[in-house]
């Protein structure tokens, strides 16, 4: 082998070592199961077993508000970040909101932390700031993570969370990674990793429930399998906790349609759905907020949660967020609050009032 050839090759295999070195040292690889810390201050009350229990899931777009049509967005506007000035003014009416409803947990995505796009605040932290007298209790975990990606729009840090407030008392919490998007080993170290937080909070007969947060992957096609598999690896926790007993919630922004909505889309907003929704392994064994009944029904606009970012739409014109529940456990209401809340982010909050299963 001739000594330039050869010298070539090392030259190449160091440049390839040092690659994998660097992008093993900007990026993050989370365990399939991790412990998290849960915050507490005070001392916060427990749940008794057949009370009532108020639920909020909101996804709230890194506090963004709705005056931008970003890069990433389906519409694939040119706008790479929020103002701090907007992002003020979302966080005290993501606040205000939530004051008003006073629900008893909060299930919240898309908080940013570190991130260069949201001028690295830690919105959770500012959120707490404002309601720490509601919810003495909360955990968060990440399921987006890098201290640098080098894609010209993002070029800088990303941090984003699902957190969980909670006004009753978190006994422990953990992360589930749920699989991720096909792609080459270096793209694969820069993209979200979506997770579920599990938060487990303890019953006053000795029991425990266990309350869920999620945000699962945005199809770019409807070829994409992902959501297919990440609905999947849902329903089999979902399917232990049945089994155990365990009486069990989960909101979040699912990134899928109930039945019937996608043929009431517009042809140019269905791309990244297909008719036959991903959704259907969950609601085929568990009740899901909204039913299929109500997304799709006469009422169908009273259940639209998602109002994307694109100057074609002027408001919500589908639903993708939800929760799932036991059967042990009895809805009471529900209601997506549309009103006076289509200007702080590109989803709106769906809020529910559960009966827990009484005492055995």
């Amino acid at each position: 082998m001739p000594r330039l050839f050869r010298l070539i090759l090392l030259g190449l295999l160091i440049s390839a070592g040092l690659l994998s070195a660097l992008v093993y040292s900007l990026t993050w690889r989370p365990d399939a199961k991790e412990s998290l810390p849960v915050a507490c201050t005070g001392k916060a009350p427990t749940l008794v077993p057949g009370q009532a229990l108020k639920v909020m899931t909101w996804n709230v777009q890194y506090l963004a508000g709705k005056r931008y049509v970003f890069w990433n967005d389906q519409a694939q506007g040119p706008d790479e970040r929020p103002t701090p000035e907007d992002m003020a003014f979302s966080l005290d009416e993501v606040a205000r909101v939530i004051r008003d409803e006073q629900p008893d947990i909060v299930l919240l995505q898309e908080l940013d932390n570190d991130a260069k796009a949201s001028a690295y605040q830690d919105q959770l932290k500012l959120l707490q700031e404002r309601l720490t007298d509601l919810y003495p209790c909360h955990t968060q975990a990440f399921d987006w993570k890098a201290d640098f990606v080098p894609s010209p729009p993002i070029f800088g840090s990303v941090g984003r969370q699902l957190a969980t407030l909670s006004r009753y008392r978190i006994e422990h919490a953990e992360r589930l990674q749920l699989p991720v998007p096909a792609a080459n080993f270096v793209s694969r170290q820069f993209q979200p990793k979506n997770a579920v937080l599990a938060s487990y909070l303890p019953l006053s007969d000795g029991g425990q429930m266990v309350v869920l947060n999620t945000h699962l992957d945005r199809a770019t096609n409807a070829a994409d399998t992902t959501l297919q598999t990440q609905v999947g690896a849902l329903a089999k926790v979902l399917d232990r906790f049945e089994a155990r007993g365990t009486p069990w919630l989960i909101g979040g922004d699912f990134n899928l349609l109930p039945l019937g909505q996608y043929q009431r889309l517009a042809p140019e907003q269905r791309a990244p759905y297909s008719a036959d929704s991903a959704l259907h392994t969950l609601w085929d064994k568990y009740p899901m907020i909204p039913t299929n009944n109500e997304a799709s029904g006469i009422d169908r606009a009273l259940w639209l949660t998602h109002f994307p970012n694109d100057p074609a739409l002027s408001g919500p014109d589908r639903t993708v967020d939800y929760l799932f529940y036991s059967p042990r456990l009895k809805r009471v209401e529900a209601q997506v609050r549309q009103d006076d809340t289509l200007r702080i982010s590109d989803h709106l909050p769906l809020t529910a009032r559960f009966l827990l299963p009484a005492a055995q």
